[in-house]
């Protein structure tokens, strides 16, 4: 099982980043797939979850209106496409995948991932 994060980079408040998650090794449209970030000194939060079966999504408050999630069955690969960026959206953003869906997001994606990628660096300047 594999999961990447990609495309995180320095961009300044109000900009846009594109993070791509591609998978390997699972059946990718049975999981639920989720962005979690870690800022320094900070515990990890779960920002977005989407379920590949189905399609349906979960944001959290603080990026709700900005970030948008979803996925490509057949690249087998999630997306995360952030808008309207803020400093408190810096940290490292990891790509996890789980389930069922349900139960990820009704614990606001504080349990249910069985498989995790490495990280991406995501820095906001003001």
């Amino acid at each position: 099982v594999q999961l990447q994060a990609s495309g995180g980079g320095l961009v300044q408040a109000g900009g846009s980043l594109r993070l791509s998650c591609t998978t390997s090794g699972f059946a990718f449209d049975r999981y639920a797939i989720g962005w979690f970030r870690q800022a320094p000194g900070k515990d990890r939060e779960g920002v977005s979850c989407i379920d590949a079966s189905d399609g349906a999504t979960y944001y959290a408050d603080s990026v709700k209106g900005r970030f948008s999630i979803s996925s490509d069955n057949a690249k087998k690969t999630v997306y995360l496409q952030m808008n309207s960026l803020k400093p408190e959206d810096t940290g490292v953003y990891y790509c996890a995948a789980g389930g069922p869906y349900i139960l990820v997001v009704s614990t606001g994606l504080k349990d249910g991932m069985d498989y995790w990628g490495k990280g991406t660096q995501v820095t906001v300047s003001s």
